[in-house]
């Protein structure tokens, strides 16, 4: 086993660190070191920049054939706060966004068993319509394989390509939870496995298409069973470069199965992030879910190696139904604020990282 102050001398030199260099950073008792060492990693990559996206949420449903011991979000059809969204509706709360100048719409919902196909495509169509230069970032990897298998009946190459053709530029990192086979069937079992999500985001990439990574940790996972997600990724990434950023969120333990486990701290979200920075060498953006680590958090985080807030978000469901107590959006103005106070220089960006606007006056 290394020593910090080696892994340290090769993180500065821009070399590559080892599974078992990453689990020495997640013992490092020392915080404010290892976020010292992570924001090197940053400044290299993305200089004194910190980003966000002026988007909006919409779940279609929440109808899901799946029972994930860790969810809140999923209802059976016959359940009193199962919700299916009509398309007109979603439309109209597109546009009500599109407005207050949103960029992306972030499209999730549960595997539902009945909406055909066509729902799916005129959903992007509609949405498409509304503005040809609004980005739809929609679907898991989990619904893609649902719709490619029981519902369009066609190859997941097929199905996405359907789906492109319709109106989706981006895919969602969602679904990833915890690789590891024997955690994940004690979180969500039934799910695809982590071969099968990553194929899906294979076949995207391939494609040429680009999608966020993600991990749900802090529940019944081992330090190791984060390295070895966080490998599986970095390997895809070496294979394909279409991951334009990591979102890692802690489990959020209400309303689930998973209810007694307690919920991770702040000083073990900052240590995650800080090694996540690290390790993923490949992957340009890491991303501070703010939904999930509160705005606070997020922004201290920005001092450990994070370059990126997410969004305005909007309409938040799934981590509020487990329990979130943030708030269920967050200004263009509020962000801008808390990059500032970080030190950082805000910039506005669109779904692939690409800047739209460096904040240079105070926004309204």
């Amino acid at each position: 086993m290394r020593s910090f102050p080696e892994i340290a001398d090769d993180v500065a030199t821009a070399k590559r660190i080892s599974d078992a260099d990453a689990l020495t950073l997640l013992r490092h008792p020392n915080l404010h070191e290892l976020g010292r060492l992570a924001n090197l990693v940053r400044e290299r990559i993305n200089g004194n920049r910190a980003s966000y996206v002026v988007n909006r949420y919409l779940n279609y449903s929440n109808v899901c054939i799946l029972s994930c011991q860790f969810c809140a979000f999923a209802r059976r059809k016959r359940d009193p706060d199962a919700f299916e969204f009509a398309i007109d509706d979603m439309v109209d709360a597109a546009r009500q966004s599109l407005a207050d100048g949103i960029t992306e719409i972030h499209i999730v919902g549960g595997l539902h068993p009945t909406l055909p196909f066509s729902f799916y495509t005129d959903m992007l169509a509609s949405l498409k319509a509304l503005d040809p230069s609004l980005i739809l970032k929609a679907f898991t990897a989990i619904e893609i394989r649902h719709l490619a298998e029981r519902i369009h009946k066609q190859p997941i190459a097929e199905t996405l390509a359907a789906l492109r053709a319709a109106g989706l530029d981006a895919l969602t990192g969602g679904g990833a939870e915890i690789f590891d086979p024997t955690v994940r069937n004690r979180i969500c079992r039934g799910k695809e496995t982590a071969e099968e999500w990553i194929e899906v985001h294979r076949t995207w990439h391939q494609m040429g298409g680009r999608s966020t990574a993600t991990m749900l940790y802090g529940h019944l996972e081992t330090l190791e069973h984060r390295i070895d997600h966080m490998r599986r990724l970095r390997q895809l990434q070496d294979e394909t470069g279409g991951f334009t950023g990591f979102v890692p969120y802690a489990f959020e333990p209400e309303n689930n199965q998973l209810a007694h486990i307690r919920r991770i701290g702040a000083l073990e979200e900052l240590r995650m992030l800080a090694v996540a920075r690290i390790y993923l060498d490949n992957i340009d953006h890491l991303t501070a879910y703010w939904i999930s680590t509160g705005l606070p958090i997020a922004q201290i985080a920005l001092s450990y190696g994070v370059d990126d807030l997410h969004g305005t978000i909007i309409e938040e469901k799934i981590f509020h139904m487990a329990g979130a107590s943030t708030p269920a959006a967050m200004t263009r103005a509020t962000l801008i604020k808390a990059i500032r106070e970080a030190g950082r220089e805000p910039v506005q960006r669109d779904t692939f990282y690409r800047t739209l606007r460096p904040e240079s006056v105070t926004a309204s």
